[in-house]
C-alpha cells in the first residue's frame, strides 16, 4: 500500500512539469486572464463586427465595381472620388469633437452608415437600370471628341470619369464601403480601444482582438460564397450588414454602462473622461499635426501601406476579372479570399499576441513592410515575366493557365499581407497612440487615420489612373512592370521609415512612464 501510494505521489510528482508546460502553452495561445475577460470580450465583439461589415462591404464594392465597369475604375475612384469623401469626413468629426461626447459621435456615424446602407438596398440597387444614364449615350460620349474654347479633346482620355457617371451607383457604394473601415474601425473603434486599455493590456489585448474578430471575417466569407448563388445576393449580405451595425450601438452601450461603471476599470475610465477636450479648431488641430514628426512618421507609415497594397491590388483585381466575369463569380471568389485571409490572420494573431509581448516595437512593426514586400515582388515577377514563366511551369502544370497561375499568386500574397497586417501591422500602429498627449491623440489620430489612410490608397491610385488618361488605351498588362519599380521604392521608404518612428516611439513610451499614465 505504501508503494503504490508512493508510485501515485511520484506519478503525480512526474506529471507536474507536463502540467506547467500545459499552462505555459494555454497562457501563449489564449494570454487573457480571467479578471480582464469583462473588459476584453465585449471589445473583442465590436471589432468582430466591425470587421464583419468591414470585409462584406469590401468584397460587395469590388464586385459590383470590377465586373460592372473595370479593374481599372478602381484607381479613379479611389483618387478623384475617396479623398474628397474623406476630407469632408475628417471636417465633420473635427466639428463633432467640439460638441458631443465620443459616446454620441460613434452612435451618430453608425446611424449615418447604416441609413445609406438600406436607401441603397431597398431604392437605389433595385432601380439602377431607371435612374443611370442611357448606356448608349455613355459609350457614345467616351469615344468622341469635343471644342472647348480653341482646344479640340478627345474625351477618350476621360472615358473612365465617364463610364463612373454612367453607372455612378457603384462608385457611390464603393465610397461608403471604403469609409466604412477609416471611420468605424480605424478611427472610432480603436480611439475607442486606446482610451480605455493600459500598454500593458494592449499588447495581450489588441492581437487578441483581431484573433476574434477573424472569425467575422470567415463568416462573412461563408456568407458571401452561400449568398453569391443567389439572385438576391446584394439585398441579403446589406441587410445583414445593418443588423450587425444594430449589435455594435448596443456593445458600445453596454460597455458604456456595465463595463466602465465596474471598479476595477472606473479609475482608468474615469481620468480619460474627465480631461478637458482641446478646444483648437480644426485648421490649429492640423497645425499641431503637421508640425509634430512623430504624427509624421505614423502617416508615412499608413501612405507606404495603402500604396503598397494598391499598386498590387488594380492588376491582381484585373487578372481576377479575366478569370471570374460575372458579378457573383468575382463575390464567390472574394468569399474565397476572404475565409483564407481570416483563417491565416488567426494563426498569425496567436503567434502575435505571443510575440509582441517579448520582442521590441519595431521588431513587430517590421515585419509587415518584409513580408509584403517579399510576396509582393514575387507577384510583380510572376505577372511582368509570365510568358517567360509559364515556359517553364507548363511542362509541369499543363492543365492550370497562366491566368490561374496569376490569379492563385495574388491570392497568397493577399491573404499573407493582411494576416501580417492583423497581427502585426495594427497592432503596433495603435500602440504607437497610447504614449502621447490627449491633442496629438484626437486630432492627429483623425488626420492620419482618415486622411492619410485614405490618400495613401489614393496614392497609387492615382498613379494608375494618370497612366490611363494619358495613354487611353493603356491597360494594367501594359503599366505593370512600371508600378513594380514604384514598389520597390515604397517598399524601401516603409522600412525606413518603421525605424525612425521606432525611436521616437521608445521615447515618448519613457516620458509616459515617467508621468505614470500608466497606472
Amino acid at each position: 500500500m505504501t508503494d503504490s501510494k508512493k508510485l501515485f505521489v511520484n506519478g503525480v510528482a512526474s506529471s507536474a512539469p507536463s502540467l506547467t508546460i500545459f499552462q505555459k502553452t494555454l497562457s501563449i495561445l489564449w494570454p487573457i486572464k480571467r479578471d480582464e475577460l469583462k473588459k476584453f470580450l465585449p471589445m473583442a465583439l465590436m471589432m468582430l463586427f466591425t470587421l464583419f461589415n468591414y470585409n462584406v462591404l469590401r468584397s460587395l464594392k469590388d464586385a459590383m465595381l470590377v465586373p460592372n465597369i473595370g479593374a481599372e475604375a478602381i484607381s479613379f475612384v479611389k483618387s478623384y472620388i475617396v479623398p474628397p469623401a474623406a476630407i469632408i469626413v475628417m471636417l465633420a468629426y473635427a466639428k463633432m469633437t467640439t460638441f458631443m461626447s465620443r459616446e454620441r459621435i460613434y452612435y451618430t456615424w453608425i446611424v449615418i452608415f447604416s441609413s445609406f446602407y438600406i436607401i441603397f438596398g431597398t431604392l437605389l440597387y433595385p432601380y439602377m437600370h431607371f435612374i443611370h444614364p442611357d448606356p448608349g449615350v455613355i459609350e457614345a460620349l467616351s469615344q468622341a471628341k469635343v471644342t472647348l474654347l480653341f482646344f479640340d479633346i478627345d474625351l477618350a482620355h476621360f472615358k473612365w470619369f465617364i463610364k463612373l457617371y454612367g453607372q455612378w451607383v457603384f462608385p457611390l457604394f464603393y465610397v461608403f464601403a471604403e469609409l466604412w473601415g477609416s471611420v468605424m474601425l480605424s478611427l472610432l473603434f480603436w480611439q475607442f480601444a486606446n482610451d480605455v486599455t493600459k500598454t500593458k493590456e494592449a499588447k495581450k489585448f489588441y492581437p487578441m482582438f483581431g484573433f476574434i474578430a477573424n472569425i467575422g471575417l470567415i463568416v462573412g466569407g461563408l456568407l458571401l460564397k452561400f449568398f453569391s448563388k443567389t439572385s438576391y445576393m446584394i439585398s441579403a449580405l446589406l441587410t445583414l450588414v445593418i443588423a450587425s451595425c444594430a449589435v455594435l450601438i448596443f456593445l458600445r452601450y453596454y460597455i458604456n454602462t456595465k463595463v466602465l461603471t465596474d471598479p476595477r476599470y472606473a479609475l482608468e475610465s474615469g481620468k480619460k473622461t474627465k480631461k478637458k477636450k482641446p478646444k483648437l479648431s480644426f485648421m490649429e488641430g492640423l497645425k499641431v499635426v503637421f508640425s509634430s514628426k512623430y504624427i509624421g512618421y505614423i502617416a508615412v507609415l499608413l501612405l507606404s501601406y495603402g500604396i503598397s497594397m494598391n499598386l498590387i491590388e488594380g492588376p491582381w483585381k484585373a487578372k481576377v476579372r479575366e478569370l471570374f466575369p460575372s458579378q457573383n463569380q468575382y463575390a464567390d471568389f472574394m468569399g474565397t479570399l476572404q475565409i483564407f485571409t481570416g483563417a491565416v490572420s488567426m494563426i498569425a494573431m496567436l503567434i502575435g499576441a505571443n510575440i509582441l509581448n517579448k520582442i521590441s516595437w519595431f521588431s513587430g512593426a517590421v515585419l509587415t513592410p518584409l513580408i509584403l514586400a517579399v510576396t509582393g515582388l514575387g507577384f510583380f515577377v510572376f505577372v511582368v515575366f509570365d510568358q517567360v514563366i509559364n515556359v517553364y511551369l507548363s511542362a509541369w502544370f499543363s492543365f492550370f493557365s497562366p491566368l490561374w497561375f496569376a490569379v492563385m499568386f495574388g491570392l497568397m500574397q493577399n491573404v499573407c499581407s493582411k494576416g501580417t497586417k492583423y497581427s502585426f501591422f495594427d497592432p503596433t500602429k495603435e500602440m504607437s497612440y497610447i504614449p502621447i498627449d490627449e491633442e496629438l491623440k484626437t486630432k492627429g489620430k483623425a488626420a492620419a487615420d482618415v486622411v492619410a489612410a485614405r490618400f495613401a490608397k489614393s496614392g497609387g491610385a492615382m498613379i494608375q489612373s494618370m497612366l490611363f488618361i494619358i495613354f487611353p488605351a493603356a491597360t494594367f498588362v501594359t503599366i505593370t512592370p512600371y508600378l513594380m519599380i514604384i514598389f520597390i521604392i515604397v517598399s524601401i521608404i516603409w522600412i525606413a521609415d518603421v525605424k525612425l518612428l521606432s525611436t521616437e516611439y521608445e521615447k515618448a513610451l519613457e516620458i509616459f512612464k515617467k508621468n505614470d499614465r500608466n497606472d
